[in-house]
């Protein structure tokens, strides 16, 4: 039965036209955020709880039907599902319309039946405030901002950054918040092809290791992950000693914060070679 209604809900919507996509995805945001959208979000709890590419598909978020990041969202956050957590995900969507946007923040409230969403956006999202959701308005860029938020917020167990996707402001926002983020947590960068799109996102088309595009920039910490093993004289720096693992997808980035800095080998007793 629910195997048959799951593909009801995803295949079907899958082939629709674009324009009828859009269509159903307004009139389902409305309803979403009025007084009765308990209708949609109890059972969308209660029965698709752990699927999130059926609950993007009936909250209407690009994560799944465009981007296909709800896939791997599932593999990395399965075993802290039902845990009390602090979500925090950075653009709203919907431009200026105060109403319109705020898919995903759903989604994660329906997703993630113990925790607390927040959501970041440069418009006023407010109309989204409800039960487990509350929006804050103001840049990404803006550090005052963002250590605002997470004083109000407390300590964080998951970030997502689908926000201006401007390579400045995807590098400086990890910077600034991945040391508040929780030890175990995950720090997401969503939509990572503006790396190579040049002109307002800064992006380069020529040089994929460009530091200052968001690739270039996460790509360079990849080798912090076995600072341990350099043999030049190295101190390793706040990520080097943070970071678990960085994994790469399809325009989605995924950094693990380590749960300690743990016990640590000299560096003269690197584990050997099997």
């Amino acid at each position: 039965m629910f195997d048959s209604l799951r593909t009801l809900i995803v295949e079907r919507h899958r082939r629709r036209p674009d324009a009828e996509r859009e269509r159903i995805k307004h009139r389902l945001l409305e309803f979403q955020i009025g007084r009765f959208g308990w209708l949609i979000d109890l059972p969308s709890e209660v029965f698709f709880g752990a699927d999130l590419k059926v609950l993007a598909t009936i909250y209407g978020t690009d994560k799944w039907n465009r981007h296909w990041y709800a896939q791997h969202y599932e593999d990395l956050f399965c075993k802290i599902r039902r845990k009390r957590i602090n979500l925090l995900e950075i653009g709203i969507g919907g431009d200026e319309n105060p109403r319109k946007g705020g898919n995903s923040l759903r989604m994660w409230r329906a997703y993630f039946p113990k925790g607390r969403i927040f959501g970041i956006d440069i418009c006023d999202k407010s109309a989204h405030d409800r039960g487990r959701i509350k929006t804050f308005c103001g840049s990404q860029a803006d550090p005052e901002f963002l250590d605002s938020v997470v004083r109000e917020i407390g300590e964080v167990d998951v970030i997502i950054d689908d926000g201006s996707h401007i390579n400045s402001h995807m590098i400086f926002t990890f910077q600034h918040l991945f040391p508040h983020l929780a030890a175990g947590g995950y720090y997401i960068v969503e939509d990572t092809q503006t790396s190579y799109w040049p002109g307002s996102f800064g992006g380069n088309e020529t040089d994929r290791n460009d530091p200052a595009t968001a690739m270039g920039y996460f790509k360079s910490l990849t080798d912090g992950l076995n600072w341990r093993e350099f043999k030049n004289s190295y101190t390793p720096n706040y990520f080097d000693l943070n970071i678990e693992s960085i994994a790469f997808y399809h325009n989605l980035i995924a950094i693990k914060k380590r749960l300690s800095e743990g016990p640590r080998r000299p560096r003269d007793q690197a584990a050997p070679c099997a």
